[in-house]
């Protein structure tokens, strides 16, 4: 073969192959608002067992602690018999845009399942019901999606509101646009969108008590720890102690109970802006959860690494923003002696004024403290006392799966 007709046939071939991957690669991107820009914040909140890992739990408690108006899968009490190691409480999806636009969005969760959200979704999966009230049964994950999201900046806002109060109204607290989401449901405004979920995905950090008062924290993620605080609360006395950044591994010594709760808030609210959140955001986050984060007994806050919350809980935005910011704090309740202690007592005075201090953490407290008594009959007390808080549960019409 002629060597100019071998190079003519080698240059149409290499025309072609760039022609057909062009098309691919064509078919495969996804089109991009330049003008848009989306940032969500959460919560991953567990309980760690005694080798440090998230243990299986569910609340001791008949609240939802929404407003009315939130939808559930399939009713209002369900997720309190969901017994899973992780509770995804609040994300919120705020959006930012000059001008209007429409976005689908769709939310997948690992081993994981969507139990309350607001506006009305137009999809949630699975549709059957979970009947074992476990997730741990070859289930894959669940997902949401809401397919017109409206975005509005000029929108007159009208969103929901009841009577009284509820810490789900603090998010509102931002410059964020307006959105608006139509459906059969009908026309329903909102400052975000909000989701909450159960899952049973291992945490990428452990925490283990390792005596004298300190704690022992491994990062269990490729990814670095971005950072931690290990905070505690009896009465009115608070402390926190800054881990920073965690590559591997890192003991933390108890803090002492000299802090107070502005403090703390104030440096989380600087962390949550380091890591992309807008200062309104930060603040709205915090006063969301200021309740429940700086309660009674101890716990290790910590930020999560952006690769983890992207792999456990996939985010598809369509067309997709210029910007998307996601900021996750995980919470790791810990049974510290203190905490053993303090519950114990209350039993045992009928105190139940401390009792509702731990609320919802009451079922794993007790189950972690049998584990860990070697003294039959104490275990045999203990078991009776988590045999008081179900009855508690059933007393609400509240039945644990």
């Amino acid at each position: 073969m002629p060597l100019t007709r071998f190079r003519f046939l080698l240059y149409a071939l290499l025309a072609c192959s760039f022609a057909i991957s062009s098309c691919v690669l064509a078919k495969e991107a996804h089109p991009v608002n330049s003008a848009l820009t989306a940032h969500e914040w959460g919560t991953f909140t567990s309980i760690a067992g005694r080798e440090g890992r998230a243990v299986e739990w569910s609340p001791l408690t008949g609240s939802t602690d929404l407003p009315a108006f939130v939808e559930h899968f399939r009713n209002a009490g369900f997720k309190l018999g969901l017994r899973g190691t992780v509770r995804m409480e609040t994300p919120v999806l705020y959006f930012y845009s000059a001008n209007k636009a429409t976005v689908s969005v769709k939310v997948s969760f690992a081993q994981g399942v969507i139990t309350e959200w607001y506006p009305h979704a137009d999809d949630v999966q699975p549709k059957q019901n979970l009947f074992d009230g476990s997730l741990y049964h070859s289930f894959a994950g669940g997902s949401i999606s809401w397919d017109s999201v409206n975005i509005s900046p000029a929108a007159r806002t009208e969103f929901p509101q009841e009577a009284r109060e509820n810490h789900y109204y603090a998010a509102r607290m931002t410059s964020s646009a307006p959105l608006v989401v139509k459906s059969a449901a009908g026309e329903q405004q909102e400052k975000f969108l909000f989701y909450r979920g159960v899952s049973t995905f291992s945490l990428p950090i452990s925490v283990t008590l390792a005596g004298a008062g300190k704690v022992h924290v491994e990062n269990l993620n490729d990814e670095a720890i971005p950072n931690t605080i290990l905070f505690e609360r009896r009465g009115d006395k608070v402390g926190y102690r800054i881990g920073g950044a965690i590559q591997d591994t890192s003991d933390l010594d108890s803090p002492e109970l000299t802090g107070s709760v502005d403090e703390l808030a104030r440096e989380l609210e600087g962390m949550l802006v380091a890591q992309g959140l807008y200062q309104d955001e930060a603040h709205a986050m915090i006063e969301t959860w200021r309740g429940s984060w700086f309660e009674e007994g101890s716990r290790l806050l910590y930020l999560v690494p952006a690769s983890f919350v992207n792999r456990v809980l996939p985010l598809s935005i369509q067309p997709a923003p210029a910007q998307t910011v996601r900021v996750f704090v995980g919470r790791l309740e810990l049974v510290t002696p203190a905490t053993e202690r303090a519950v114990q007592t209350a039993f045992a005075a009928h105190d139940t004024a401390t009792l509702e201090k731990y609320s919802r953490f009451l079922e794993p407290i007790l189950s972690t403290m049998i584990k860990n008594e070697p003294s039959s009959a104490k275990a045999k007390q203990l078991q009776a006392y988590l045999g008081l808080s179900y009855n508690h549960l059933i007393a609400q019409n509240v039945r644990p799966n």
